[in-house]
């Protein structure tokens, strides 16, 4: 073979094993949907695996209804989930699964984006939770990030689970909000309710227990962490559709969440009700959101320009 051609070969798998090793979101997720992991405390394992660790992320969007000043804005919510290696003592994703050893937890992660306008200037709001799918063995829910971004300024909050209680970290443009460090004891927390209605419904707390409240409602309405009384229900709608309905005590407000009576629970949409607005402009109004579209893939290999068509699928 001549030495040149040979060469050339080299710096070419060379080049194709280097850019195949380059960190992105998409990094070594296929070797971790190559090993299921055993699956215990779910109604349906078999269908569970065969659903979420198929490579795929299931994205879904709802057309929002959002409650903000005292008035309802339109605009778009979108729930994506998907199952990933997480490490136990960073609580971070795994670069390498393989390498963790015990620290290797599966998670379902979910990322709940929302979008609206109020009046001349966007909101832009994004939740991140990080819960086990083994919640009898690997505990609650170990991560909770939300940001929100409109055009006074932007802010932050992480929950990381430390044994008996939640770590807090709050960045806000607000004086009194940020830089704030606090922590809750550990209970039920509102921005995990959405992943346990998708692992297995019959997680769901009933009757009355404390809860720590949602990050988004908390960045709306200004409230300082604090836990509260809470009671859960849930309905069966008789239409092939159950609602789990949450009441809370402080502030006054309730959450009804529907969501398909079979595998894979999925949920078709939500209503928040509570005191909205400030001043002498507050009444009671509804925030709500109903499914527009559903599909599922592997986005993050979907990030050419060719592949911005797949966002029509959603609408």
């Amino acid at each position: 073979m001549n030495l040149n051609l040979l060469l050339s070969k080299i710096v070419f798998l060379f080049l194709v094993v280097f850019g195949l090793s380059l960190f992105s979101c998409s990094d070594t997720i296929e070797n971790y949907y190559l090993a299921v992991p055993v699956l215990t405390g779910l109604e349906s394992p078999d269908k569970f695996s065969a659903y979420w660790y198929a490579g795929e992320a299931e994205i879904t969007s709802y057309e929002l209804q959002q409650s903000r000043y005292g008035e309802i804005h339109p605009g778009e919510a979108v729930l994506i989930f998907v199952t990933e290696p997480f490490s136990k003592k960073k609580q971070v994703k795994l670069d390498d699964a393989n390498k963790a050893g015990k620290d290797k937890i599966d998670v379902l992660k979910l990322n709940m984006t929302k979008k609206f306008n109020t009046g001349i200037y966007p909101y832009s709001m994004m939740l991140s939770t990080f819960t086990p799918v083994n919640r009898k063995e690997d505990g609650p829910t170990l991560k909770v990030t939300a940001s929100a971004q409109e055009w006074c300024g932007h802010s932050f909050t992480q929950y990381n689970l430390d044994k008996n209680s939640y770590d807090i970290l709050q960045y806000s443009y607000f004086e009194s909000e940020g830089d704030v460090k606090s922590k809750l004891p550990k209970a039920t927390l509102e921005d995990e309710i959405w992943s346990l209605i998708r692992i297995n419904p019959a997680l769901l707390p009933t009757g009355n227990f404390v809860i720590n409240p949602g990050t988004f409602f908390g960045r709306l309405r200004h409230t300082p962490f604090a836990q509260t009384n809470a009671t859960g229900a849930l309905v069966d709608l008789e239409n092939g559709m159950m609602e789990y309905q949450l009441t809370f005590e402080k502030p006054a407000r309730s959450l009804k969440i529907q969501y398909e009576k079979a595998f894979p629970y999925a949920i078709e949409g939500w209503t928040e009700t509570y005191v909205g607005g400030f001043g002498n402009g507050s009444k009671k109004m509804s925030t709500s959101a109903k499914r527009k579209k559903r599909i599922k893939l592997d986005y993050w290999n979907k990030h050419d320009v060719k592949d911005e068509k797949l966002r029509e699928l959603l609408q």
